[in-house]
């Protein structure tokens, strides 16, 4: 009988194994990021683990939801129109600009127009509202990635946890212990970091529906800059989970295998080891067939040579 968790693993799995034009996740893009898709496809392929969500890290420009006029913490009546939490989210929130990589930066000869690019607008100091907690603001974020992991056990999801901690992502922690009726414990454990996060207001909405620039495009400029360096970072933390990863797990296979010797490689080595052997087997059957003729016309000859004595 397939238990609850291989059920849950097969159907994701299949669901990411849809051509990319039929895939679509819940996602702002709708698919896996670039940055991690290899990431995903290693940690899908061990035993007893599957992502169920994923983000590599990114800059975002996002703006707020509509907020509730009085209480925030009332939940709208039926019929009304939904509003923004704590956050912003909600409330028919949007964004204005994402990127899974770095903002390109020209050199500082160049001048830059990271305000056009994000869907703001620059407007006199006399059009600039006044001060309203209610206004729906703008803001500018970087986000690390964060990645959820389903677990067959609390073996396997302590071992992912562990290489969360040790890679720097510090804030990573179960957020699902639960078991089904049949006792079967299926941990999800969510790998993440806060730590070299940010978030900026640098704009509003008006009244007129402008999405209107706080601050200059030197200070937008200086908030791209700061972003990309907590890029790599990030890129840098997420090469130590994955080696922390692979290392956890290959020990585990070790174990049972009686070896000592590593055998996990990257997709590149691996990729280029799988030329490399096709290539000898090539050599070899070529040799094996040189050989066989070089063989056979002996053959021959020997037998010409003996039936030229015999006769």
């Amino acid at each position: 009988m397939t238990s609850r968790f291989e059920a849950r693993r097969q159907k994701i799995l299949e669901q990411l194994d849809a051509p990319d034009g039929e895939y679509h996740d819940l996602s702002p893009k709708g698919s896996i990021d670039a940055p991690i898709r290899g990431l995903i496809g290693e940690i899908n392929g061990f035993d007893g683990i599957v992502t169920t969500s994923s983000c590599s890290g990114r800059i975002s420009v996002f703006l707020e939801g509509r907020k509730a006029d009085g209480d925030a913490l009332k939940s709208p009546k039926e019929g009304e129109e939904s509003r923004a939490g704590p956050g912003g989210k909600g409330g028919g929130g949007s964004w204005l600009f994402i990127s899974h990589d770095p903002v390109e930066v020209p050199d500082v000869s160049f001048p830059t127009d990271f305000t056009s690019k994000f869907g703001l607008q620059k407007v006199s100091d006399d059009e600039l509202s006044r001060f309203d907690a209610q206004r729906r603001f703008i803001h500018l974020k970087f986000e690390p990635m964060i990645l959820h992991i389903l677990n067959a056990s609390l073996d396997h999801a302590q071992k992912i946890l562990n290489a969360g901690m040790g890679a720097g992502f510090r804030e990573s922690g179960a957020v699902s212990l639960g078991a089904s009726k049949s006792g079967e414990a299926t941990p999800v454990v969510a790998i993440r970091s806060t730590g070299y996060s940010f978030d900026s207001i640098i704009g509003y909405q008006d009244e007129a529906g402008r999405n209107v620039s706080l601050i200059s495009e030197a200070h937008l400029r200086t908030l791209v800059c700061i972003a990309n360096e907590r890029f790599k970072i990030n890129m840098e933390r997420i090469a130590r989970f994955r080696t922390k990863l692979l290392e956890s797990y290959q020990l585990t296979s070790n174990a049972t295998s009686g070896s000592s010797k590593p055998n996990w490689e990257d997709a590149d080595s691996r990729k280029q080891r799988k030329r490399t052997e096709g290539l000898a087997r090539q050599q070899a059957l070529q040799s094996a067939s040189s050989e066989h003729r070089t063989s056979t016309g002996n053959e021959s000859l020997d037998i010409q040579i003996i039936g030229g004595i015999l006769s």
